[in-house]
C-alpha cells in the first residue's frame, strides 16, 4: 500500500509514511517524512523545508536495491519526474531521460524506437535515476558504457550541475554518486546510443538461448528477448516473492588467489578483471557453501538463484540483514572470500 500524499505543487509529502510498498524486499519500515518530487526545480525548496532540513535525507528510486534495516529517522525523497527527449546526432542519438522513469519501461521504449545498446539490460527493476549510481550491469554490459552525462542537484554547492561520463567515474557497481550519496540527487540522465548496433553476445547463456530461439542473425530485439527468457527462468519475480535481485557482488580477488581457489575447487567460474585481478562467481560460492534455497524463518536464499536474498513473508530488515551476514560468514569460512552486498542499507 502506498501512503496518501499531500500535494504542495511540484512535490507532495506524507509524515510517518510506510515504506513497505516502496521496496521490493517488502520490509515494513517507516519514514519520518516521505517526499515525492514531481518538478525537479522544486528541489531547493523541498530541501529547505524545515522538516527536511532538520534531518538526514535518503533518495529512493523504485526500492529494488535497498534494504531497510529499520525505520528511517529522516526524509525519504522520491524523484517522480517523467519524460524523454531525443536529440539526433550523426552517428548516435542522445536520449535525455527524467530520473523518475522506470528503467525497464525506458529500455523497452528505446528498443521499440529502434535504438540499440541497452538490450542486455532489459528487465532490471528500478528507476533511470538510480541506474548510474550502482552502474547497473547484466549479461556483459554496464550502463555506464552508454551514459553521456547526468544532471543532478549538488546539495553541497546548492546548485544544479551536469556531470559528464568521466566525472561519474564508473567502475564495477560503483560511481562518484555512490561514493557521495548525501551530495547528489540525480534529476536526469542522458544516454548516447549508437546508430550502428554493437551486439554483445559473448556472455554465458545468450548464444545458447538465441540458438534455442532459432535466431541465426540476431538483432537487438532478439538479444532482449533472450535476456528476458534467461532472467525469467533464473530470477524470482519481486511481484511474487520479496527480493532485491542480486544481493551480493561478484568478488574481485588477485589472479593468484583465483587460480589457487580453482585448483582447490574445480568448476569455480572466474573471469579476468582489470589490473591483473579476477572476478569470481558469488552465486557459485554461495551454492557450494550449501546455502541455495536455505532459509531461517522468512529470510532466505532463493532456490532458483543463489545470489538472490528473499523475503518469504514477513521477515524484518534486521532478520534479512542477519541472514545476509550468515551467508557472508559461511562463504568466508569455506573459501576465504568476503562477499560484498550490492544493495544500499538504510535505517
Amino acid at each position: 500500500m502506498i501512503e496518501p500524499l499531500t500535494d504542495l505543487g511540484g512535490f507532495a509529502l506524507a509524515s510517518n509514511a510506510t515504506l513497505a510498498g516502496r521496496n521490493t524486499l517488502r520490509v515494513d519500515a517507516r519514514a519520518n517524512l516521505l517526499v515525492e518530487v514531481r518538478d525537479p526545480t522544486k528541489l531547493p525548496e523541498v530541501l529547505a523545508y524545515p522538516a527536511v532540513a532538520q534531518g538526514p535525507v535518503f533518495v529512493l528510486g523504485e526500492g529494488s536495491n535497498v534494504l531497510f534495516t529499520g525505520d528511517y529517522r529522516g526524509t525519504v525523497l522520491v524523484m517522480a519526474t517523467q519524460g524523454v527527449e531525443v536529440f539526433d546526432r550523426d552517428d548516435h542519438v542522445l536520449l535525455r531521460v527524467a530520473a523518475g522513469e522506470r528503467w525497464d519501461d525506458f529500455v523497452r521504449w528505446s528498443l521499440g524506437k529502434g535504438y540499440a545498446g541497452l538490450e542486455n539490460l532489459i528487465m532490471i527493476p528500478g528507476t533511470v535515476g538510480a541506474a548510474p549510481i550502482q552502474n547497473i550491469g547484466a549479461y556483459g554490459v554496464e550502463v555506464g558504457e552508454f551514459i553521456d552525462s547526468i544532471e543532478a542537484y549538488d546539495r553541497q554547492a546548492q546548485a544544479f550541475v551536469t556531470l559528464d561520463r568521466h566525472a561519474c567515474a564508473f567502475s564495477y557497481r560503483n560511481s562518484t554518486m555512490k561514493h557521495q550519496p548525501d551530495r547528489w540527487i540525480i534529476v536526469a540522465v542522458t544516454f548516447a546510443l549508437p546508430r550502428t548496433p554493437r551486439l554483445r553476445l559473448d556472455y554465458a547463456g545468450i548464444g545458447e538461448e538465441l540458438t534455442a530461439m532459432g535466431v541465426e542473425k540476431p538483432a537487438p530485439f532478439h538479444i532482449a528477448e533472450a535476456v528476458v527468457r534467461l532472467r525469467s527462468r533464473k530470477l524470482p519475480d519481486p511481484a511474487v516473492i520479496g527480493n532485491a535481485g542480486s544481493f551480493f557482488k561478484n568478488p574481485i580477488v588477485s589472479a593468484a588467489q583465483a587460480q589457487a581457489l580453482q585448483l582447490a575447487h574445480p568448476g569455480l567460474p572466474a573471469w579476468p578483471h582489470a589490473g591483473g585481478t579476477a572476478k569470481l562467481s558469488a552465486a557459485w560460492l554461495i551454492e557450494a557453501a550449501g546455502l541455495k534455497g536455505h532459509r531461517d524463518g522468512d529470510a532466505g536464499i532463493s532456490g532458483r538463484h543463489a545470489l538472490v536474498l528473499v523475503n518469504h513473508g514477513k521477515a524484518s530488515g534486521p532478520q534479512l540483514l542477519a541472514f545476509a551476514r550468515k551467508v557472508q560468514a559461511a562463504v568466508a569460512t569455506r573459501f576465504g572470500v568476503q562477499l560484498e552486498p550490492e544493495p544500499v542499507f538504510a535505517g
